[in-house]
């Protein structure tokens, strides 16, 4: 997915935020541009299910990765033994010719280093050092030698080669060299990466993945000599996106890989081992990854998220006949207790929710069967890995393998709900918990009901699950989110829901979590925008400015998009505006090209994520520069969370709007009403109620005469201290309000002079990230109130010097881009252009 993100990627993100020294994205030592990517569909992750798997020399037997461990397991048998307990998370793999050992990468201490197990002994040892992130280790057909990634040069991904002596490594070699490219790359790095090594069959080449030379993906299949700056020849192309990984057949001649060519899905692929034409060996609508061929050539094993969460599964070749190795039974190397866990409401009812289960390690537990989601940034000083959690429903008790000890239970049920935290003394036999969860009652001022939404919400994204309209709908009832917007995007060249396009309200929706289908539509020239509950179909191509592609004109623009969508019957926003406020102003001049105050002038944007996958203050303090000119843009709020990931940045509604509607049963089209009038507060964390006056969020107040005193009310519940509340108006704080005690919970009363016409809004604010919150740091804000003095319109000729001075910024840079359509198609943006630039002009 392509970002209008200003600055370089959220590694910066994390250094520019108020949270900055505290907390940190996973894994920071890798220099690459949007972790949440390459995170998620390369580096190995912490799932129930299988994740990575290789075969034994004899090819009668498969090591794999499950629940964070390493597992063994014969093809005649459903038993699998572990092999590895911590204390961090292992993965990748890969078992010696001669049978005696397996390396292995494992994730602890802030770093993923590589492994060796003796077989026979079941002893491990450390054999990579440093603190970088070492990946995917192969054996040479020799083994002799390994080959694997390795950030430890200069933090990005490179090949790397060294001889094995026993348990240690010797003759550390990089193989690929480094080289910055000047094409526009805007997911990935200038820097050209090599990944998924394998070695040749005679031990004198290695294969792998590379983007050197190509823009968009992580780049084609190349092989050279495994010496340090041998050359490398790509012999096959295609946009792979991080999982190709490819395997050589035991007789050297073929190829198998993951690849999604023309289809939606990761499906396996052969080609000859020097290249050429490719075709798919197995066919679905779901992923087949991390391939492995069997030493005797009879088969395939890989990872399958046909069912929804990852399996192991064996394919015959030739035949294609699939079976999936599943473990009935899983014989563990210590002692394990069973916790039978029960959660409740009010009146004693099981209630979805979300659960984290953790030892005194700080070592995470969940159901064998369930999705587990990890967070992507933590407070080292708070616990050794990143949160993770997993998601109930009513189907309760659910049961977990937990070590004998203290064992942490965290659980949390959106943003009504107090966070709930138990610390239990495990004994061997089993034990049992049932938590009761309490509700934070807000109120309302005035008629109606707080009901939350995220705006933007992507189903499939390329994750390691499966997800469907059920399971989604799961997900939001164990977060206490009432509507879900489903954002139909491309993942690269592929549209991964795009069946449900267009399909607005999803019938498997529940009563307390309902799904509708939207689009958004894709280009980081002009910005992101969202298009809500959209009718019959989506607008293809979803994108706009993909360089060296036919969508490569600036045509169409959002503006015309949002006039399509509108005539569809689609609430249109801006998603994700800024990371950093943009400056017009600014030497060396920035290249801003967003299309927001355009989108304003010209009337066309119905509400704006001010609490998302950005900086929420810096898009306010856009949006109040907009506000302040007269422009009645509601607060929206969407995570951009990527549902079928085990790395979230967020779950489903971490980022979401409440939008107050009548009592009793609602609708999706009552509830986008009420977004679009802007009777909305957006939040992280926080609840908030605001009045002026008599009239409530979103309403006006009009006066013939400046106001010295008119009344307010001021509310608030957060599941965490809060460290500012504040009433702002017109772009600048009106008021403090006074915290008291645990800073949760306020109920103010006071009044406000209102001399000029404008707005007023409430906002809390904390100046780092509070764990339970899963983001950089907490934010609310209310829609605004506005307010009319003598029938004047709101003036600000500074804020649209601003705006004159972006938009003739974005003229500049849009009068030289070259790969336009038509003279036409230019001819006609920059007058659209010139034409919001007047309107602002106007208002000096």
């Amino acid at each position: 997915m392509l970002r209008n993100i200003i600055s370089l990627s959220l590694l910066v993100l994390s250094c520019v935020l108020p949270c900055a020294g505290q907390r940190q994205p996973v894994l920071p030592q890798i220099d690459l541009p949007h972790p949440y990517y390459f995170r998620e569909m390369y580096l190995p992750q912490l799932t129930s299910g299988p994740s990575s798997v290789a075969w034994s020399p004899d090819s009668n037997e498969v090591v794999y990765s499950m629940a964070g461990s390493l597992w063994r397991q014969k093809l005649n048998s459903k038993e699998a033994q572990q092999l590895t307990d911590g204390p961090g998370y292992d993965y990748q793999p890969d078992w010696s010719p001669d049978g005696k050992s397996i390396i292995y990468c494992s994730y602890q201490k802030d770093a993923i280093e590589l492994w060796m197990l003796d077989v026979r002994s079941g002893k491990s040892q450390q054999i990579t050092s440093g603190g970088a992130v070492n990946v995917e280790p192969r054996w040479s057909p020799d083994g002799k030698r390994i080959v694997f990634v390795s950030t430890s040069y200069n933090k990005r991904f490179h090949i790397f080669r060294a001889d094995v002596n026993g348990e240690k490594l010797e003759n550390v070699a990089r193989l690929t060299g480094e080289a910055k490219s000047s094409l526009p790359r805007y997911y990935y790095s200038a820097f050209d990466m090599e990944i998924s090594p394998v070695w040749t069959r005679d031990g004198q080449e290695i294969l792998f993945v590379s983007n050197r030379g190509h823009i968009h993906g992580t780049g084609g299949f190349w092989r050279m000599k495994a010496e340090p700056g041998a050359e490398a020849r790509e012999i096959h192309y295609e946009e792979t996106n991080w999982k190709a990984r490819p395997d050589f057949s035991p007789d050297g001649s073929r190829v198998v890989y993951s690849s999604y060519m023309g289809r939606q899905w990761h499906q396996l692929w052969l080609m000859p081992a020097n290249g050429g034409d490719a075709f798919p060996i197995s066919y679905g609508d779901w992923d087949e990854t991390n391939v492995r061929w069997s030493p005797d050539g009879k088969r395939v094993a890989f990872i399958s998220n046909r069912k929804g969460n990852t399996a192991l599964s064996l394919q015959e070749i030739p035949g294609g006949e699939q079976q999936e190795l599943h473990a009935e039974t899983r014989r563990f190397l210590g002692s394990l207790s069973r916790l039978k866990l029960r959660v409740t409401d009010a009146a004693g009812k099981p209630t979805p929710a979300r659960i984290s289960v953790t030892d005194a390690d700080g070592r995470f537990y969940a159901p064998q069967e369930a999705w587990i989601h990890a967070d992507d940034g933590f407070d080292r000083g708070e616990r050794p890995f990143e949160a993770h959690y997993f998601h109930i429903g009513e189907k309760q008790p659910v049961e977990i393998s937990v070590p004998e000890g203290k064992v942490t239970i965290e659980v949390m049920k959106g943003f009504e709900y107090a966070l709930e935290r138990r610390t239990v003394e495990v004994k061997k036999e089993q034990t049992e918990l049932s938590i009761a969860l309490k509700k934070m009652e807000l109120g309302s001022s005035g008629a109606g009901q707080w009901v939350s939404g995220d705006l933007h919400v992507h189903m499939n994204y390329g994750g390691a699950y499966r997800n469907t309209p059920s399971h989604l709908a799961e997900q939001a009832d164990a977060e206490n989110l009432s509507i879900v917007n489903e954002l139909v995007v491309n993942k690269e060249q592929r549209f991964p829901d795009i069946a449900f396009a267009g399909k607005q309200f999803d019938e498997e929706s529940k009563p307390g979590a309902q799904i509708v289908r939207g689009q958004e539509f894709h280009t980081s020239y002009w910005g992101h925008r969202g298009l809500l509950n959209m009718k019959d179909s989506i607008f293809l191509p979803g994108y706009a400015g993909y360089p060296n592609t036919a969508a490569s004109s600036l045509f169409p623009m959002n503006a015309d998009v949002y006039d399509l969508a509108h005539k569809k019957g689609a609430l249109v926003g801006a998603v994700h505006p800024f990371d950093s406020l943009p400056d017009p102003f600014a030497q060396p001049a920035q290249t801003i090209t967003d299309e927001l105050p355009v989108d304003a002038a010209l009337g066309k944007l119905d509400y704006m994520e001010i609490v998302g996958f950005s900086n929420h203050q810096a898009t306010a303090d856009v949006w109040y520069k907009l506000l302040n000119l007269g422009y009645r843009i509601p607060a929206g709020a969407g995570t951009d969370a990527m549902a079928n990931f085990a790395s979230l940045r967020g779950p489903v509604g971490m980022n979401r709007v409440y939008a107050k509607v009548p009592r009793g049963e609602v609708s999706v089209e009552v509830w986008l009403e009420s977004l679009k009038a802007g009777r909305t507060f957006a939040s992280n964390g926080p609840l908030l109620d605001f009045s002026l006056g008599d009239q409530g969020i979103g309403g006006e107040l009009k006066f013939g005469a400046p106001q010295e005193a008119i009344p307010f009310t001021a509310k608030l519940r957060s599941i965490v201290p809060v460290d500012h509340l504040e009433i702002v108006c017109n772009g600048r704080v009106a008021q403090s309000l006074k915290l008291e005690g645990a800073r949760d919970t306020a109920d103010v009363f006071g009044t406000l002079p209102l001399r000029e016409s404008g707005w007023c809004v409430l906002r809390a604010s904390s100046d780092k990230a509070e764990y339970p919150v899963l983001d950089n740091y907490v934010y609310a804000t209310t829609s605004p109130i506005y307010v009319t003095i003598a029938g004047k319109t709101p003036q600000s000729p500074e804020d649209a010097k601003y705006f004159v001075a972006w938009i003739t910024r974005t003229i500049e840079i849009t009068s030289k881009y070259p790969d336009w359509n038509s003279l036409q198609e230019k001819e006609l943006v920059i007058k659209r252009l010139e034409e919001a630039r007047t309107i602002f002009e106007k208002k000096f």
